[in-house]
């Protein structure tokens, strides 16, 4: 029995052997078969980055070119999106940042006595020590009421500001880190918020809505003055209507 089957594998093998032509032919036809595939799947994913970019959505454009590249980077698909996929990454962090910028905003909307008040907030980016408890976000609002009218201030959770601040002084804002400028203040005669009001309010938003970062320096009542750091670049002109 065993030198039959040894017989039979030997003419397989031979019959094999026999055509090293035909071999060939048949892998070159295997391997042009897998290259056409990869070439499909490449261009499937790349019909979804091109439609992607031209909708604009550069974050979803970065999520199918990065996987194009990195799947099927010799495929010409690849080849194509290859000279502006840089830029196609820059605009998705931008987006990506944008997005999380806005996030940081609280709006709000409160009917009272004559219509509506309008408002938006937002907390520093890093909590502040104003008199050596434990340090807490400042809050910047911008307020819109059909009485009280427009009004910017800095709101504090704990401790007061300067004094002095209750007949006048001065905030320093700087926009992107540039130099800081002098801003009239004052902080009402009141207990029902340790708040201070920027004067010039239509000032400050202007700055916040060109604005990337805003730094605000205030005066406390522990002495010295302390610093806010406001990402305010994701602001929404549109919840505050005829403030631009």
């Amino acid at each position: 029995m065993k030198p039959l089957i040894l017989g039979a594998l030997c003419v397989v093998a031979l019959a094999a052997c026999s055509n090293p032509e035909a071999e060939r032919q048949q892998q070159e036809a295997i391997a042009a078969q897998e290259r056409a595939k990869r070439e499909a799947d490449a261009e499937g994913i790349g019909k979804l980055y091109d439609a992607a970019v031209n909708g604009a959505d550069w974050e979803k454009a970065k999520i199918h070119g990065a996987s194009l590249m990195d799947q099927f980077p010799d495929s010409e698909a690849a080849k194509r999106i290859e000279p502006g996929f840089a830029e196609v990454k820059e605009k998705a962090d931008a987006s990506r940042e944008l997005r999380r910028m806005q996030a940081l905003w609280n709006y709000n909307q409160v009917p009272v006595k004559g219509g509506t008040q309008r408002s938006a907030a937002i907390y520093s980016k890093d909590r502040v020590d104003v008199d050596g408890s434990p340090a807490k976000q400042v809050n910047l609002v911008f307020r819109d009421h059909p009485e009280w009218k427009r009004h910017a201030y800095l709101v504090l959770q704990s401790s007061d500001f300067a004094k002095d601040c209750y007949r006048s002084c001065q905030v320093k804002v700087s926009v992107d880190g540039g130099a800081a400028r002098p801003m009239a203040a004052n902080r009402p005669d009141t207990d029902e918020a340790i708040a201070m009001f920027i004067v010039d309010n239509r000032g400050l938003w202007r700055q916040a809505r060109r604005a990337k970062v805003i730094e605000i320096e205030f005066p406390v009542k522990a002495g010295g003055t302390r610093k806010a750091v406001f990402e305010v670049g994701g602001l929404d002109g549109n919840q505050m209507p005829n403030w631009d």
